[in-house]
């Protein structure tokens, strides 16, 4: 694992990226101390991550019409009125 510095990171961050996404790991340091790891995703943790499925889109709902403005329901939510 390689010891790099925030300022670093901050500096060639893409160059960093992309070393983690070809498997490298980092330790990174602030003032030379250690306070942060970055490694790759196994490839377990990626499943988890997907975009929503068509089925759950809700711009497809149908739209309300409200009773009254919504500035109304906003200041009884306050207690303005």
């Amino acid at each position: 694992m390689r010891t790099i510095s925030q300022r670093e990171l901050r500096n060639d961050n893409a160059a960093i990226i992309r070393a983690v996404e070809e498997g490298e790991s980092f330790t990174v340091t602030r003032r030379g101390v250690p306070v942060a790891r970055l490694m790759p995703i196994p490839d377990s943790d990626l499943r988890r991550v997907r975009s929503a499925a068509p089925e759950n889109d809700v711009t497809a709902l149908p739209r309300v019409a409200a009773s009254r403005p919504m500035t109304d329901h906003l200041d009884d939510l306050r207690g303005d009125r």
